[in-house]
């Protein structure tokens, strides 16, 4: 222990508290209000389905305390606990060394995290989501998926860690560390990100799903008009047997250039009409046409580069690693520390970057109102907050801490702004069922 490990601690201490304290204010905040349904959802929503929707917030902000408990003990057993200098000597002493010894303890890591987190993944789908009857999945599908997603990251974490790891590397000495070494690694991880864009529509995806193509001639057609007055370009539109897993619906833009794809849930397209599937698309593109894509791959271009820049700093420093329970320093390990104790330092900027998104939600909403109808948008909207039992009323401090996504009563409210001002016939509220 040295005042490394105190300052660690102490990050940890308040970072866990805090989100303690701003779940048991969402808990109390859900449960005070769910006696009555907000305006303007009292005239859709009926009041059984937002009670049900606040039990669905309850018991998720229940599991998620007890899951940040859980990997808080983990991450301490980790570090200050021993288990990485630990697994690492255990390599070492089967005569495994530089990179090949880098990329074994890695993958150790990742898998055993994996199988640890295996029975907070196993509750949440056949308890929480089966509870609640949003849990398709079967045991034999759940664990078909598993062992496709082992196989899977063994198959690209593999090459990935050792190219990163020979990047470091200055000459035959692994533990001898590269000049611009952060230079050569950031390249080469936005490279694998852009790659990961073209891959995962056409290859990975499919591995897990299927997709075919949009048969609905009707919505096919209006969805055809929608890109044409977009200006935007795809290279197909499918639909996705999401049902097979879960009765969530979603809809979303995969891919790059003219390899764009727009993928529906088979679930959404079950629950919303053709006015309503155009103006979730609509907001979709207006993510693509406000270059929202570009600006999160730019803004995670930048934070990556100065995580790779403070992590430079921190390689040659014996007491970053001593002070994270490690005593023999070496390029794999302050890989992994820095992954461990990042996110703890990095806790309070996740409410300025929810900021950004949320507001990225408004302009893409500005977009749809324009591009489609704000009315359709609502009455969509309104149709899946109910069918996937999503909160109407969340504490406003816990929202802005977890929330990619506006409150539900704000973007609404914002949504029938709209209607006003773009829409032929505006509804000042979501019609009765």
């Amino acid at each position: 222990m040295n005042g490394f490990s105190y300052l660690f601690l102490l990050a940890l201490a308040i970072a866990v508290m805090t989100q303690l304290w701003l779940a048991r204010r969402h808990i109390a905040h859900v449960l005070a209000h769910r006696h009555r349904v907000p305006r303007p959802f009292d005239q859709r929503i009926t009041l059984e389905a937002h009670q049900k929707a606040a039990a669905y917030a309850t018991a998720r902000t229940r599991f998620e305390i007890a899951s940040l408990l859980y990997h808080s003990l983990l991450l301490l057993a980790w570090t200050l606990g021993g288990g990485l200098q630990a697994l690492d000597q255990a390599w070492r002493h089967m005569g495994w060394e530089g990179i090949v010894l880098g990329v074994a303890v890695m993958l150790s890591v990742l898998l055993i995290t994996a199988l640890l987190d295996l029975p907070l993944k196993i509750y949440h789908t056949f308890v929480t989501e089966q509870r609640f009857g949003f849990n398709q999945t079967s045991p034999g599908l759940f664990a078909a998926d598993l062992v496709r997603e082992t196989l899977l990251t063994l198959v690209i974490a593999t090459p990935l860690l050792a190219l990163v790891l020979w990047l470091m590397a200055a000459g035959n000495d692994p533990e001898q560390i590269r000049p611009l070494w952060w230079l050569y690694v950031w390249l080469a991880w936005n490279a694998f990100t852009l790659l990961m864009l073209w891959l995962y529509p056409a290859f990975i995806a499919p591995l897990f799903n299927r997709f075919t193509p949009l048969e609905n001639e009707t919505l096919r057609a209006r969805i055809t008009a929608l890109l044409h007055r977009a200006g935007f370009t795809a290279s197909g539109i499918y639909v996705m047997d999401g049902s097979r897993r879960s009765a969530h619906g979603n809809a979303y833009f995969t891919g790059l250039g003219r390899h764009k794809r727009i993928v529906f849930y088979d679930t959404l397209l079950k629950s919303l009409v053709p006015d309503e599937v155009e103006a979730v698309l609509a907001h979709e593109l207006g993510h693509f046409k406000r270059r929202h894509v570009h600006k999160r791959l730019a803004g995670m271009a930048a934070l990556s580069l100065a995580g790779l820049l403070i992590l430079d700093a921190l390689l040659g420093q014996a007491w970053f690693y001593e002070g994270l329970g490690v005593s023999q320093p070496a390029p794999h390990l302050a890989l992994l520390l820095f992954m461990f104790a990042g996110p703890v330092f990095g806790f309070f900027v996740s409410p300025l970057l929810l900021y950004f998104s949320r507001r990225q939600e408004y302009e893409a909403d500005d977009f749809a109102a324009r591009q489609a109808s704000a009315t359709a948008l609502v009455r969509a909207l309104v149709k899946l907050y109910e069918d996937n039992a999503a909160t109407l009323t969340p504490d406003p401090l816990y929202s802005a801490f977890h929330d990619s996504h506006p409150p539900a009563a704000q973007r609404i409210a914002h949504l029938l702004e709209l209607a006003v001002r773009h829409d032929a016939v505006p509804a000042p509220s979501p019609p009765a069922s």
